[in-house]
């Protein structure tokens, strides 16, 4: 029976075992019954590396990689020559990780010295990595000057300053890119919003009061003109899960304005970044646009203005992060608890069913921060049970630990049962911590139906490790 509790979007499923392939990874189906990731069994993962479980379609996270290089070149290459593509580690990056990317052929845009450290540990060219931060240590960047990494991307005039004293201080050149602020308003949740004045990032590009030429302009002239600094270009991120291009082609339209205007004073700038944040479904109610289509889109609006404006295009980079890694990944929980509760509704009381796993908001936090949706389907069997409306929550001491806040399970969905939660490849891992002293799961990847481990699980002796007194 539909729920009045249920939001608008969420549809009653006929078929409790359904698995949508627009938010599943290319490699999950079922058989017998049972959710498998290229033909490997969910029972049987958990039964050799434990749950809650975190596994990668490491076939889908190459395949998707594989996407964004083609498509954008395809796009871009005869307007600009083609794209660099940097795979936004934040979202998930572990050593193999970062050769994945490698191999595929991509660039790396990493967020902190550690980001960086592992980056480098995988080998990767340093001139195909960016370092991006809004308060980068001196540590940070003397790491990446020294190693000649191929972009540092400046976020203030206090912190460019700072990098052309380090470079005369090492004697050596700084690659700068620097992030401008478009103030575009991505239609997306406001803490993951980026481009609006309001905020912690980026140099703005309009003027304060008083004030005749805005920051951007004089960082761009300050790091022109500076001993120790080459400038590569201009970089611009609006935001993150963001479903359509109008967003993009209003910065590109900003930036490529400003980019005209500080050519004519003689400066040109030969690479323009326009970040990433491509959206992905995690419900039944999100409908991303695939790369192609975001690609030739961009390509479009920005042959467009700089036909309009008169100038050359830049060579053109973007920064897919989530869009990659995000519908390549799925945790498995084991169920362990389950109960009905009955809510009241409009002078009526319907009930909502809890069932707890044994994960929760340590393994992903981004409901609890972003009020982030996602779904979950039983997957160590198909169960003929009416669809009733659950909530999926974890084992922390905390109310807001929910996992999934809306979703029709088997009325069976019993002890012991596994369910998946799909779309967790991004921000799960890389976002996780040891609340309530929580180990943190396994990462297994799966390719070519060989399931092996790239992060193990921790232990308690993990958890003691950095005690000094012991």
């Amino acid at each position: 029976m539909e729920s009045p509790l249920a939001p608008a979007w969420l549809s009653h499923p006929q078929d409790t075992a359904a698995l949508d392939p627009k938010i599943f990874s290319t490699g999950v189906d079922r058989k017998a019954g049972e959710v498998t990731v290229q033909g490997l069994g969910v029972s049987k993962l958990v039964e050799q590396f434990g749950s809650p479980l975190w596994v990668m379609d490491e076939n889908d996270f190459r395949f998707r990689a594989r996407q964004y290089v083609e498509a954008f070149n395809t796009a871009f290459a005869p307007l600009c020559g083609g794209v660099d593509v940097f795979y936004a580690s934040k979202a998930l990056l572990t050593v193999q990780v970062a050769q994945w990317v490698k191999e595929e052929g991509l660039f790396m845009d990493t967020a902190s010295g550690g980001e960086l450290a592992v980056a480098l540990r995988a080998g990767t060219d340093p001139a195909k990595i960016g370092l991006h931060g809004n308060n980068k240590s001196d540590a940070e960047l003397q790491t990446a000057i020294t190693k000649g990494i191929g972009r540092i991307v400046v976020d203030s005039l206090s912190e460019l300053r700072r990098v052309e004293l380090l470079a005369e201080q090492l004697q050596a050149r700084a690659n700068v890119m620097l992030r401008l602020t478009p103030g575009v308003d991505a239609s997306t949740h406001e803490h993951i919003a980026t481009a609006h004045e309001d905020q912690k990032f980026g140099l703005s590009m309009s003027s304060a009061p008083g004030q005749e030429a805005s920051v951007a302009y004089q960082a761009v002239h300050f790091a022109a003109a500076a001993q120790h600094i080459d400038l590569v270009g201009l970089h611009s991120h609006i935001g993150s899960q963001i479903f359509d291009s109008q967003g993009f082609e209003t910065a590109a339209t900003r930036m490529l304005e400003f980019i005209a205007t500080i050519d004519a004073e003689g400066i040109p700038v030969a690479e323009l970044d326009i970040g990433g944040g491509y959206g992905i479904a995690y419900t039944e109610a999100d409908d991303p646009v695939g790369p192609e289509v975001i690609a030739t889109n961009l390509a479009q609006h920005i042959a467009s203005e700089t036909t309009r404006l008169g100038v050359e295009c830049p060579r053109i980079s973007i920064e897919p992060g989530r869009s990659i890694a995000g519908p390549a990944g799925m945790t498995v929980y084991t169920v362990g608890t389950t109960k009905t509760v009955w809510v009241e509704h409009n002078g009526q009381h319907y009930p909502r069913r809890y069932v707890a796993v044994d994960g929760g908001m340590s393994d992903n936090p981004r409901p609890v921060l972003y009020d982030a949706d996602y779904t979950a389907v039983l997957a160590n069997r198909v169960s003929d049970a009416e669809p009733v409306f659950s909530r999926v929550v974890g084992k922390h001491c905390e109310s807001g630990d929910i996992v999934v806040n809306t979703v029709y399970l088997p009325e069976d969905t019993e002890h012991g049962d596994l369910v998946v939660v799909p779309a967790t490849g991004a921000y799960g891992h890389a976002m996780s911590s040891n609340y309530n002293l929580l180990t943190r799961p396994a990462i297994v990847a799966v390719k070519d139906g060989v399931a092996r481990e790239i992060i193990r699980r921790e232990t308690y002796e993990d958890l003691f490790a950095r005690e000094v007194d012991l």
